[in-house]
């Protein structure tokens, strides 16, 4: 069965038991392109062990915790925080695919492949984090408790579509939040360790883009419906972390993650590929979906130009400030 003759345009005959019937071929294909191209890796390669020290506690020897025994930038040690903990969720969103893709066939074989991939993930970053003393390990620790006491539940997790959807998106923002980080991070080790996690997201939305390209093809208008409902109410997976909010907008203003770059690295670049905003032979439904899509772009690039404007007033007040300290002028509220 191929996926022009397999075409699933009226909703009436589009169900999730037969939509994921239709993509296992896809799947399959998709499955053994990523194996080929994905490249094993040891995640205690990357982590300065040499750098450790004993906590205290149980070692006689054992250091408290402070700041300035690393070299990771405050934005850094922030967005290294978040990005663990958002990954310490594997179980749950695991959880959320298995029960959506199920466990058997090609789409079982790519559910329990991507959980071991993203589990290195965790596993690297938390080595490193300890080992480097990143950050504070006891509040660390009660972060992950707090965050995984809370579990997670998907925004999109009613539906295959809207789950395909997010993750083809989801996949792209979690590796530039990774790569960003790294580059912001002040540790060329951590930079280096995220730059490998970020290869790993990429292989992984590239899986999900193309299966979301095939949906496209089957079932055009629920597709284009479930796009414009992730697009619209997009959330980051690690939006439950204790102090998201504070944190969000700290990796916004440090360049990590703001809506420019969610504008235009992570939902352009998607979109564009799938020629989302220019695909014809949609019913009704997919046409309102699909305007309703071009509309809200429209308006997040302008919000992104406002933030835009914003960040670059504030770099100005703070390179006016610094220099005003730098030749003794103080450059009075130049900061405020």
């Amino acid at each position: 069965m191929t996926i022009a003759s397999s075409r699933l345009d009226s909703p009436s005959v589009w169900t999730d038991t037969r939509l994921l019937y239709a993509l296992e071929e896809v799947v399959e294909r998709e499955l053994n392109r990523h194996l080929q191209a994905a490249k094993d890796w040891m995640p205690h390669e990357y982590v300065p062990w040499g750098d450790g020290r004993n906590f205290p506690a149980f070692f006689e020897d054992g250091q408290e915790w402070a700041k300035d025994q690393s070299k990771v930038t405050d934005i850094g040690r922030t967005a290294l925080v978040v990005n663990l903990l958002t990954e310490d969720n594997l179980p749950s969103y695991h959880h959320e695919i298995a029960s959506l893709f199920g466990r058997d066939g090609a789409w079982g074989t790519w559910v329990h492949r991507w959980t071991a991939e993203e589990g290195r993930h965790g596993i690297v970053m938390r080595d490193y984090l300890l080992a480097s003393r990143a950050v504070d390990p006891d509040q660390l620790e009660r972060f992950r408790m707090a965050h995984m006491s809370e579990g997670f539940e998907s925004d999109n997790r009613h539906s295959m579509l809207h789950s395909i959807a997010y993750v083809a998106f989801q996949e792209l923002a979690t590796r530039i939040s990774h790569r960003n980080t790294g580059h912001q991070s002040g540790d060329p080790v951590c930079d280096r360790m995220l730059a490998r996690i970020a290869t790993d997201e990429n292989l992984h939305m590239v899986f999900y883009r193309n299966l979301l390209q095939a949906a496209f093809e089957l079932a055009p208008d629920p597709t284009m419906q479930a796009v414009r409902d992730v697009v619209v109410g997009f959330r980051m997976p690690g939006h439950g972390i204790p102090g998201f909010e504070r944190a969000a907008a700290q990796m916004a203003i440090g360049e990590v993650y703001n809506l420019r770059i969610h504008h235009d690295d992570v939902l352009q670049p998607v979109l564009r590929y799938l020629k989302v905003l220019q695909l014809d032979g949609l019913g009704p439904e997919g046409r309102r979906a699909q305007e309703e899509l071009a509309l809200f772009m429209g308006g997040l690039d302008a919000e992104a130009g406002r933030f835009d404007e914003k960040l670059a007033a504030r770099k100005a007040r703070m390179a006016a400030r610094d220099a005003g300290r730098a030749d003794g002028t103080g450059a009075r509220g130049a900061g405020r």
